[in-house]
């Protein structure tokens, strides 16, 4: 026999005992979009249990944050959605790139089946202890991490769900890369290398003004003031992923899957610094590049990021005579080639008009620095970390170093200026002369004017 209970009145709920031996909750939410009632159910075994749950549900409700009816989307339904149409309306180009692929190579794999709703804080643990397992670094994890928090905070204010449950996971700790600058040594080795290449001055702009591989490569004419000595940095040149423009992405790049590892060793990807690529699962949607309909990705000019990394910086002014060879030798480059020429008023371009490619500039990095007899870094140390570090070590302030790389807390300029041990000893060298008094001479000790304290004694002696 079911013990039932009517509905009650204004909103109040309904308790009963069902025929099936379990307690049954209903809770007036309120209405639905076509105007029905919205009564949502809930049960349990024992009738405190029963109790606490139509509790809950009610406190949501009237707190305005009962999560709304229908079928919730799975993780991977919402990542789609959210990505499509709410984050490409605020994130810049590349990092809307990087968003799509850790969702299809990370997100979806790993919890893309899900219910939005039934997701569980040890899905998102389990999730990262097997990116770790499978060789991810830990930053890379934390980045999976906040895309999806981002993702469900939204999907919370939108009362898709009750509660963001990566907010209750804590993600991997990742320790801050140590950067490594050049010396003013190292980055005149550097330059003496590079000065016998045709991309010198992109490498001279580089390292002596702290520029971005991104906003050096994309630099253009329109933004170079040679009267008033200023650069504008408003472009960047990146390299975005391209997406599939044909209806089924899977049949369209058929040819290039690849289900099965690689071989040990392996010839074709012997020279790739990311080491093989991972098989591709079985439902495989990559390979865009080679999509006849092809669209948003290859060498793109975007905005920067921020309305800081926009601000003018000042050229060195023994900079100016290189820029204006450059801007000629380029108008010679232009009428040799013809129509082969693609004009996009780039600085620093190849020999028919093309930006540089950011992979070949990596790749020449690289060599220049073999070149130079300097240990491996990354492309970032060499430019933006040397040029705040030597501007430190020239006695420049650090809000002036925080105005030169366009930072916006000086907090994070700290970070890029990293101390050399040459000014330490000499910082600590001036400590101990203020709190102690230097030895005492020994006769054999000599003295500022480079006479030991013998010497002295015997010149007046003889002047006597």
């Amino acid at each position: 026999m079911e013990k039932h209970v009517s509905r009650k009145p204004n909103m109040e709920s309904s308790i009963y005992l069902g025929a099936d031996g379990r307690w049954h909750g209903r809770v007036t939410m309120g209405v639905k979009n076509d105007g029905s009632p919205d009564r949502r159910h809930r049960s349990a075994k024992t009738e405190p249990e029963i109790k606490r749950k139509v509790k809950e549900l009610e406190r949501l409700r009237d707190e305005g944050r009962a999560p709304k009816a229908g079928r919730k989307p799975t993780v991977a339904e919402w990542m789609e959605t959210y990505l499509t149409t709410i984050a490409s309306l605020k994130l810049k180009p590349r990092s809307l790139d990087d968003y799509w692929s850790k969702t299809r190579n990370d997100i979806i794999p790993g919890v893309g089946q899900h219910r939005l709703d039934k997701l569980a804080p040890e899905h998102l643990e389990r999730l990262y202890a097997d990116m770790l397992d499978e060789g991810h670094a830990p930053s890379h994890v934390l980045k999976v991490h906040r895309i999806l928090s981002r993702a469900l905070k939204i999907a919370h204010r939108r009362r898709i769900i009750s509660e963001n449950v990566a907010t209750l996971v804590d993600p991997p700790s990742v320790d801050e890369t140590e950067a490594n600058p050049f010396t003013i040594a190292e980055a005149k080795a550097f330059l003496l290398a590079a000065a016998k290449r045709p991309t010198f001055l992109r490498w001279v702009v580089g390292v002596g003004m702290g520029f971005r591989q991104g906003e050096v490569l994309g630099l253009r004419w329109t933004y170079v003031d040679l009267e008033a000595e200023l650069f504008h940095p408003r472009w960047q040149l990146q390299r975005l992923t391209w997406r599939h423009g044909c209806v089924d992405p899977h049949a369209c790049g058929a040819r290039l899957h690849r289900f099965t590892p690689c071989p040990d060793p392996c010839a074709t990807h012997r020279h790739y610094t990311r080491g093989c690529p991972a098989p591709c699962p079985q439902d495989c949607t990559r390979h865009a590049s080679a999509c006849p309909e092809r669209k948003g990705g290859g060498l793109v000019f975007t905005r920067p990021k921020t309305k800081k990394s926009r601000e003018p910086v000042p050229i060195p002014p023994p900079f100016i005579p290189h820029l204006i060879a450059q801007r000629d030798g380029q108008r010679e480059a232009r009428e040799t080639a013809g129509e082969l020429w693609q004009e996009h008023d780039a600085v620093f371009t190849r020999s028919d008009g093309r930006p540089l490619d950011p992979r070949a500039d990596w790749e020449e990095f690289k060599e220049l620095l073999a070149e130079a007899g300097i240990s491996d870094r990354r492309l970032y140390d060499g430019s933006r970390h040397t040029a705040g570090t030597i501007l430190n070590e020239l006695g420049v302030d650090m809000p002036t170093i925080m105005e030169i790389l366009r930072h916006t807390q000086i907090s994070q300029t700290r970070r890029y200026v990293k101390g050399r041990s040459e000014l330490s000893k000499e910082a600590m060298r001036r400590m101990g002369d203020a709190f102690l008094p230097p030895p005492r001479a020994t006769s054999e000790t000599r003295t500022e004017t480079g006479q030991t304290r013998a010497e002295r004694a015997r010149r007046r002696r003889r002047i006597r």
